[in-house]
């Protein structure tokens, strides 16, 4: 395997529905037979029961003419990648030993991870269909700005491709490995980081189209949050169940519940969990900018009758109004496409910069401190690096799934 060839994304699937893991097992079997109806072994593509490659042997070509016209950008680009490298390592180190901490002392505060892509999980047909529409966009991004950085430092790309392993989606460029090996230490760390910082770059452009979204602003960290959306009003109400006693009531859809009982609702949680049936519950809400409170009869819930409900379906966020007088309505599907799509572009960004084997960040390391020890110390300190790296994503992933299970979106 040529040295820079290598999965750009080696995603393992921690946990599917039994459905999913169906609908998977069919697509594949679907997509092998067209394969083979199809005589694409003839048209450069490689087939296996359990896979689909295909190589392309002008890659070069197209990567070249693509240069001539951003030279002056891919150079910029090139050398702020080198930088950007040491950066996404050191945030992908600090995120794992921050977190690792919060789940020992302080578990409220911590985030579960998974194997490779820390918060991503395929537990449902919806998530594994953005998944499957978004992953090619991000591994075409990352390895094409591979190759049009190697063209940008005189290095010979002989093929480019993809490859699919089931439910698993690689792309890689393939240099020629001599001219990889001669070239300049500066040239390398630009090849190794350019995948990365594409990635990390693509999920900021990204997130310019989401942050002005109000349903975005739950991801965002405070300080960020803060400066483009103002505090929580309350929880929106998503429907209104016919015949219930909110519905009776006359709440809509839209109205955004701000106290029940005259006690604050800001986010989902603070809803009371005590109401019983029969009982008659004040509920404050707003409803096109008028405060409004309106008595609802609590009826028996689906799932407990000695529980009182009051007949809605409610938001999994708060509603944040926007510092801003204005801000973009995506449709509910183009918004999962873009957050999807911004969550696996940033997540394989960084984590792809952690020092390991089969990820940029172990090249990355491996170039730098190479040539500068002997060859025995240089395999010592690489795994030592490897190991340190490991253990501590191992921790993260053990006390993750003790913790929280292995579902984590």
């Amino acid at each position: 395997m040529p040295w820079l060839k290598r999965v750009s994304i080696n995603l393992a699937f921690n946990f599917l529905t039994q459905n999913s893991i169906v609908y998977v097992l069919i697509a594949w079997v679907i997509v092998f037979t067209i394969a083979k109806a199809s005589k694409l072994d003839k048209h450069g593509f490689e087939i296996k029961p359990y896979s689909l490659t295909y190589k392309n042997q002008n890659v070069q070509l197209v990567l070249t003419r693509l240069l001539s016209k951003t030279q002056r950008a891919t150079k910029l680009f090139s050398n702020i990648s080198v930088i950007a490298g040491f950066i996404m390592m050191g945030f992908a180190f600090w995120y794992l030993i921050s977190n690792l901490s919060n789940l020992l002392v302080k578990p409220e505060l911590s985030n579960a991870i998974t194997l490779l892509i820390p918060g991503v999980t395929i537990q449902s047909t919806s998530s594994l269909v953005y998944f499957l529409l978004c992953i090619p966009i991000v591994l075409v991004i990352h390895e094409g700005a591979h190759g049009i950085v190697a063209t940008l430092e005189k290095i010979k790309i002989k093929t480019g491709g993809f490859a699919v392993f089931i439910a698993l989606f690689a792309g890689f460029v393939e240099p020629d490995e001599e001219e990889f090996a001669k070239a300049r230490k500066i040239s390398r760390l630009r090849v190794i980081g350019a995948g990365a910082t594409s990635n990390v770059l693509f999920s900021f452009i990204i997130a310019g189209l989401l942050i002005f979204n109000p349903s975005f602003a739950l991801l965002m960290p405070d300080p960020i949050r803060s400066t483009f959306y103002h505090e929580p009003l309350g929880v929106p109400i998503v429907s209104v169940t016919e015949g219930s006693g909110a519905a009776k009531a006359g709440l809509l859809k839209d109205d955004i519940i701000t106290a029940i009982n005259g006690v604050p609702i800001v986010n989902p949680q603070d809803f009371p969990k005590n109401l019983k049936p029969g009982e008659s519950a004040l509920v404050s809400i707003l409803r096109v900018g008028q405060t409004l409170q309106i008595p609802v009869v609590l009826t028996p819930s689906n799932d407990n009758a000695t529980k009182g409900m009051l007949g809605i379906l409610r938001a999994a966020f708060p509603s944040y109004q926007p510092v801003v007088p204005y801000y973009i309505h995506w449709s509910p599907e183009v918004f999962m496409f873009l957050l999807w799509l911004w969550m696996l572009s940033f997540f394989i960004g960084i984590f792809n910069m952690l020092p390991l084997p089969i990820l940029d960040g172990g090249k990355f390391i491996h170039s730098i401190i190479e040539k500068k020890i002997s060859e025995k110390t240089l395999r010592t300190t690489m795994w030592s690096i490897y190991s340190i790296t490991l253990i501590l994503f191992a921790l993260n992933i053990g006390i993750s799934a003790m913790k929280f299970g292995l579902v984590t979106i």
